[in-house]
């Protein structure tokens, strides 16, 4: 029940921002396209390993027209229930109001398997097949304090979708800190600290991550930009004791090929 109030009012605000976004006619509406091509020595996902503390490699691309985009983010995993790759699909919006900039979307995650046994009690017949697809929905906001310090937040909700995910509502809190520039070289600090809280249902009847209800997870680290090329040094650790989630360093690499 908690989850469902919170996901509906949150939803309603959504819409009530995206409303009045769409009636800003001083908003520019115009085409725009990125990629961006990265190699990472582990994916995490809110501090888990979702390849078996291996590396990944992902695309992202994303289509702009004025605040609405849509973003298409693709990743090699190594999990067994999910498969070897993962596809999201983004899309949503981001307005402004004031100092405050907006990022109001739904994702969609799919992954290259459909899990082929039941998990621990859901009490499903071993030979049927189940779709580990989910939705999830965000809403961001971030302000400067200063010039190049930017604080923000997320909020993300997912519904009871059965075998894929559970309810489940996540909170995060972030900064970022433009270091000063050597050269060709433009660092900028950015950390991130989380907590999530999962429902329980017959498949995941002690939590969803992990088996478990709720964790905290943080990282912290510096990108380095060199023009299209950026590099990424990052610390990462949560409370889960898991080997999937425990404390680490990871590294990524990448280009942003357009624009």
């Amino acid at each position: 029940m908690f989850g469902r109030k919170v996901t509906g009012g949150a939803c309603a605000a959504a819409l009530a921002l995206f409303a009045a976004a769409n009636v800003a006619s001083a908003e520019e509406r115009q085409f725009g396209y990125s990629l961006t091509i990265t190699g990472s020595s582990d994916y995490l996902f809110r501090g888990i390993s979702f390849t078996n503390n291996d590396p990944t490699a992902n695309v992202y691309n994303e289509f702009t027209y004025g605040i609405a985009y849509l973003g298409l983010w693709t990743s090699t995993i190594n999990n067994g229930d999910l498969g070897p790759w993962e596809q999201d699909i983004y899309l949503g919006i981001r307005p402004t109001t004031g100092p405050i900039s907006w990022d109001l979307a739904a994702y969609y995650y799919l992954y290259g398997n459909r899990a082929k046994s039941p998990r621990l009690g859901s009490g499903d017949p071993h030979d049927s097949v189940f779709d580990t697809s989910y939705l999830e929905f965000k809403i961001g906001a971030t302000t400067p304090i200063r010039e190049g310090f930017v604080v923000g937040a997320n909020v993300w909700l997912t519904p009871d979708q059965g075998y894929a995910a559970t309810d489940n509502i996540s909170i995060e809190g972030t900064v970022s800190y433009d270091l000063p520039k050597f050269g060709v070289f433009a660092p900028q600090f950015t950390g991130l600290v989380g907590w999530t809280h999962s429902g329980t249902n017959s498949t995941y009847q002690t939590g969803y991550w992990l088996g478990q209800q709720e964790y905290t997870y943080w990282n912290a680290g510096v990108k380095v930009n060199v023009d299209k090329y950026f590099m990424d040094f990052r610390y990462s650790d949560t409370t889960i004791n898991s080997d999937f989630a425990d404390s680490r360093f990871v590294f990524s690499a990448g280009v942003n090929l357009l624009p």
